[in-house]
Parts: C-alpha cells; structure tokens; sequence
C-alpha cells in the first residue's frame, strides 16, 4: 500500500514542473539579454552635434554613460535581483523580484529621458571652447537611448514574471539545509567512555570522548 502511494507526488511534481521551468528559463533569458543590450548600448554615442571654436567648429559627441549612467548602474542591479531571486524563498523572493522589475523600469525611463538630454553635449562643447555659456549647434540624437531602453523593458519583463511565476520556482537554498543535517561518522563513533579501547579510538579520529558525557 505504501508503494502505490509514492507516484502520486511525482505526478504532481511533474505537473507543476514544466510551467516553472518554462518561465524560468524565460526570466532568466529576458534579464540576462535584456542587461547586456543596456551595458552594450548604453557605451555607444547618442548624441552628436558641433561646437564653435576660434571661429570654427569642431564635432563633439556624447556616449549613454556620457549623458546618463542610471542605466548601466540598474542594469547591474538588475543582474544581481536576477540572481539573488533563486536565493530566496517566499517574501524574500516577492521583494527580489519587485527590485528586478523596477531596475528595468528605472533604466527603461532614464534611456528615454537622455534621448532629448543635450546637457552632456554642452558641457563638451564648453570644454573645448573654453567658453562656459557656450552651447552645441547641430544637435542629433541617434537610436542607442531607444535601443538601450528596449534592454531594460526585457529587465523589467523578467521581474514581471519573477513577480508571477516566481514561487513555483526552485531555491538554492533548499538543497543545503537538507545536507545539513547532522553527520553519521559522528554518530557512529559514539561508544562506551569507560571502554579504554573505545577511548583511544575516539582520540584517534580527533573527537573528544567525553563531549556526550
């Protein structure tokens, strides 16, 4: 009777198991693209322009850690969420995953607003110039803000489904509180302390025979 009851608990493990492993792999797939679009694009140029100098110009441009390093910064944050989200158990796991998503949310609206930003541009043209009101003509933006902005949506996607799916999920955690139980070597070697025998060999396997007395 009690080998009839043993495959119940694996058929629901093996219900339970597909949909967690599928969005596993989904989260863990969309936070670890996600952050490296951000870090990628984010050391490109987004923005060009030119700056008068001894009545000429010269071209001045800015890279996304130029004009913003929000985005590279949650993008890390987000990695670590990524990871320390399988550490975790229960509210542990909820508030993980919610800094996942909000590093993705975060990096996703400081991409957008640097799309526009022309501040790291003047700054570089008054450095040339040597002239601190001056301003950069010509400004342009190119598509690396949108790009690294996509990235982060893919972060905040991956928190989403942490947020969702997340307690079906496995821990890492479990696994070692089971192996620390406590060890048999131990338990074994216990004997009688009046035994003279038994003394010296506790002495040599480095015990002390006396400890349970």
């Amino acid at each position: 009777m009690s080998a009839a009851s043993v495959p119940q608990p694996r058929a629901a493990r093996a219900a339970v198991t597909p949909g967690g492993r599928r969005s596993l792999a989904l989260a863990l797939l969309l936070g670890a693209l996600g952050a490296t679009v951000v870090l990628l694009s984010a050391g490109q140029i987004w923005a060009q322009g030119t700056a008068s100098v001894a009545g000429g110009t010269v071209p001045v441009e800015a890279d996304g850690g130029t004009v913003t390093g929000v985005p590279t910064a949650l993008a890390i944050v987000g990695l670590a969420a990524l990871v320390a989200v399988f550490a975790v158990r229960r509210a542990g796991r909820t508030l993980v995953a919610g800094l996942l998503a909000l590093s993705g949310a975060g990096a996703a609206l400081a991409a957008f607003l640097g799309a526009s930003d022309s501040a790291a541009l003047d700054a570089e043209a008054a450095r040339i110039s040597g002239d601190t009101a001056a301003a950069v003509a010509g400004l342009t933006h190119t598509a690396w803000p949108y790009v690294t902005a996509g990235g982060a949506l893919l972060i905040l996607l991956a928190g989403l489904f942490a947020l969702r799916f997340g307690k079906s999920w496995p821990a890492m955690g479990g696994r070692y509180e089971r192996s620390g139980t406590p060890r048999t070597p131990r338990r074994a070697a216990a004997g009688d302390p009046d035994r003279p025998e038994d003394l010296w060999k506790a002495l040599d396997r480095g015990e002390d025979p006396t400890h349970d007395a």
